[in-house]
């Protein structure tokens, strides 16, 4: 009999985890591996699962693909790895045993940082591998991006008429990570042609029914379901499901009444889960009507009104605006930063930006300043957001609570490495690019969070970006742009630039980009000052020219200040010929400089736009 024969027919029971027996026997190594090097081991598990009851089992060959594999070096071992997964479940299996060959989803919480084409080759590969080794089925499983799994749905369909169960993974009941309602996604995979429509994963028994509570029966596939044992614990560097058997056994008869077809589990389940469910459904007649319960949300109209400024992109469209960042101190005492904010703001800042630790060396909370400076002196705080120093979680509690302040101007930046910062050792967390991080943004702007879940009332962030044109590829750069802006970014602020030959090169390059760009122009500050930035950062270099202007004045701190002030004024010049927004560093808490800077790019934007044409195009 053939496995979507036995379907129709009955309820079939599914195995469990292959990792978690394997993580308790103390494995730590690539498990998929152990196909061949500990073939024997593997064929044991099968077994136990199919003497606890499972009709179904799976290969040992989740994460058998090239893009995985080659995380040990093994990535030219796909054929071996899959066809010994096959065959250490055939030889386990009985005559009235289906193997299913299983394929894992690549992408997860972050979809951009595998490209779909990458994922197409290596599914394909091992797609090929595990149908030449004749399996019954094909398991997709713990899927968390549903274009993913379309996609992946979609070739394999292509290349077989054996069924395919495609199970998704969820982080919020009911909705997938992007807001994608499950039932919305079981029927898009069931119109691909997928044969069984499931959740696997992340959820135990009680989320995962609240979740098909309100999915009907499909009309031309089965649902499957593989539940978590429960929620884990993390114990001596390692997560710990309770063993909790005897639960499956009473929550096994409500899987039925939901309309699953076919019943396993996943993480923390092991044969005992498996024989609770195999026990209780023993005889059990599939249904063929359900009620499907779908729960309305609760609206709660929040009775606070915060206020959301125009946005600076629309602002620097309609005319000169002008920026200035003021680093936050790395000490306790803010009197110094509170007094260059206030001082800002009266020279006629738009916005004062504040920087998230930047060189990776802790300082005053953004966050915190920018509340500060927005109540006690009325000023616009843009504060930067590093994917540096929080995960997911982190992320979204900050961006959160920057709505809940009022705070909605942001840019998303990578943020510098630790290892240049003063502390060497801490970990980077870098769970999203700042590709990812504008994406989360705007997702939030759509009231959304990134598990998928409603967050009640939508964000009003506006997004900066960065761009930086000192690079030997000022090409290349562009291009980051435009995916920043496809991800969803409003404005750009570009690294400091120091000669009037960039200005114009730059300009030559971004007129034609569909987003304003606020240009950095930083005022030098001595001799030392310039020689560090053209020798010492990354693609800036200095004409020969200014170095020799504040190498004549070295060791007079006045007039190299004033020197200085005479470069950057002259750059504002040019810089104001070609672009709406000025964005001005402060180096050095010297906040005196960019308030004159202000002030001086204030009125030669005041007498431009009394009369004198900006160049054509203006960046807008």
């Amino acid at each position: 009999m053939k496995l979507i024969d036995a379907l129709q027919e009955r309820i079939l029971i599914a195995d469990g985890a292959m990792g978690t027996l394997l993580y308790s026997y103390g494995t730590d190594q690539c498990f998929e591996e152990l196909n061949l090097s500990a073939a024997e081991h593997i064929q044991q598990i099968h077994t136990a699962y199919i003497q606890a009851g499972a009709n179904v089992i799976q290969t040992n060959t989740y994460a058998g693909n090239y893009h995985k594999l080659e995380r040990y070096g093994l990535e030219d071992y796909v054929k071996e790895i899959n066809r010994a997964g096959v065959k250490n479940a055939r030889q386990a299996a009985l005559a009235d045993t289906f193997v299913v060959g299983t394929i894992g989803g690549i992408r997860s919480l972050n979809p951009q940082t595998v490209k779909l084409e990458e994922i197409k080759r290596s599914f394909r590969e091992q797609l090929y591998c595990l149908l030449l080794e004749g399996v019954d089925g094909i398991l997709l499983e713990t899927y968390y991006d549903l274009e993913e799994l379309s996609t992946v749905v979609s070739i394999a369909r292509k290349e077989t008429d054996i069924p395919i169960i495609a199970q998704a993974s969820l982080q919020e009941v009911g909705v997938l990570q992007d807001g994608t309602p499950i039932t919305e996604a079981f029927k898009q995979l069931e119109d691909l042609g997928a044969d069984l429509v499931g959740l696997n994963c992340r959820l135990g028994p009680y989320h995962m029914l609240r979740t098909l509570e309100g999915v009907p029966l499909p009309k031309h596939a089965f649902l499957s379901s593989y539940p978590n044992a429960s929620l884990p614990s993390y114990s001596d560097g390692a997560l710990q499901y309770n063993n909790n058997a005897e639960y499956f056994r009473e929550v096994a008869h409500s899987f039925q009444t939901q309309g699953v077809r076919l019943l396993g589990g996943c993480c923390g389940t092991t044969p005992d889960h498996i024989r609770a469910f195999s026990e209780a459904l023993k005889g059990a007649v599939p249904v063929l009507e359900k009620d499907v319960y779908i729960q309305q949300p609760k609206i709660e109209v929040s009775s606070r009104r915060i206020y959301v400024p125009e946005p600076l992109q629309n602002i620097v469209t309609k005319r000169s605006s002008i920026i200035v960042e003021l680093d936050p101190p790395k000490k306790l005492n803010i009197d110094a930063f509170m007094k260059g904010a206030k001082a800002l703001k009266e020279a006629g800042a738009d916005a004062v930006t504040l920087a998230d630790n930047s060189l990776a060396s802790p300082r005053v909370s953004n966050e915190s300043l920018g509340h500060l400076i927005k109540a006690e002196h009325d000023v616009r705080p843009l504060v930067h957001i590093t994917c540096r120093d929080r995960n997911l979680i982190g992320l979204q509690s900050h961006l959160m609570g920057l709505h809940t302040l009022g705070l909605h101007d942001v840019l998303a930046v990578t943020g510098d490495p630790t290892k240049v910062g003063d502390f060497p050792g801490a970990t980077s967390v870098y769970d999203v690019s700042s590709f990812e991080l504008i994406e989360m943004i705007q997702q939030l702007n759509r009231g959304v969070s990134m598990s998928g879940k409603d967050l009640g009332e939508s964000t009003s962030f506006s997004i900066g970006a960065a761009f930086n044109p000192n690079v030997r590829s000022v090409e290349r750069a562009v291009l980051r742009m435009e995916k920043k802006i496809k991800a969803g970014a409003d404005y750009f602020m570009s690294q400091p630039v120091f000669s009037e030959e960039k200005l114009l090169e730059v300009y030559e390059y971004v007129k034609d980009i569909n987003a304003p760009l606020y240009i950095g122009l930083m005022p030098l500050t001595n001799s030392r000052n310039a020689d560090f930035l053209h020798h010492e950062v990354p693609g800036i270099k200095l004409s020969d020219q200014v170095r020799e202007r504040m190498a004549t004045v070295a060791g007079d701190k006045e007039r190299s200040s004033q020197e200085g002030l005479a470069i950057a004024k002259s750059l504002i010049d040019t810089a104001l010929e070609l672009f709406n927004g000025i964005y001005l560093i402060t180096p050095f808490m010297r906040y005196d400089l960019t308030v004159e800077l202000t002030k001086y790019a204030k009125q030669q934007a005041a007498k431009r736009a009394g009369g004198v044409n900006h160049v054509s195009n203006i960046i807008h």
